[in-house]
């Protein structure tokens, strides 16, 4: 079920995420549903703050810039059919020179900029089936992560940006929080009743 990603100005995109046990209630259809949300916006990763649930989840698949223009082979290799799910994640060390990006976001659509973070990161978190795993990641497929990773931090690409790059996007994104945006895909803007 293609569910309505949550738009910028909702207070559940900026509440810090809360740890799910293995009990958590129809887990494995929240998962097809998160990964049909996603692909139906043509996006490469989800958090479950974006479909309204602070908590600690999200989903990651960046097939979709393996055909990237520009890309060596290996780097197109890496990006093809990396797809994993993320449970009670942490990010517990982020090293390198910070390099910037231009990313978008499901929640502020029409709205790209161009943000620094570290290119290698190792993370603790447990898998679709509740394993533990510690793990590297580099590059595109690191920044990926470390975007969705914030989402569960109750952080926006936008809150990393300076204070001139904000009041430049300022208008735009009470746009996005009043609904007045044409978007391919379901929303729910703040204004509107909660649907459970």
């Amino acid at each position: 079920m293609i569910l309505p990603i949550i738009a910028y100005g909702d207070p559940v995109l900026k509440k810090k995420a809360k740890e799910i046990a293995k009990d958590y209630l129809s887990f494995d259809t929240l998962l097809e549903n998160m990964f049909e949300t996603m692909y139906n916006a043509y996006g490469v990763g989800l958090a479950a703050p974006q479909i309204g649930l602070p908590i600690r989840l999200f989903l990651v698949d960046t097939t979709p810039f393996s055909e990237d223009e520009g890309l060596t082979k290996e780097e197109a290799e890496a990006l093809s059919g990396f797809k994993r799910v993320f449970i009670n994640a942490k990010i517990i060390k982020e090293e390198g020179d910070e390099w910037a990006f231009n990313e978008g976001c499901l929640s502020i659509p029409d709205v790209r900029e161009d943000v620094f973070r570290k290119p290698n990161i190792t993370m603790e978190y447990l898998d679709e089936n509740f394993e533990s795993q510690k793990e590297s990641f580099d590059g595109l497929i690191a920044r990926v992560i470390q975007h969705e990773y914030d989402h569960i931090e109750g952080v926006l690409f936008t809150d990393k940006l300076s204070s001139l790059k904000k009041r430049l996007i300022k208008s735009k994104l009470t746009n996005i929080s009043k609904g007045k945006i044409n978007v391919d895909y379901k929303m729910r803007f703040p204004d509107q009743k909660k649907r459970r």
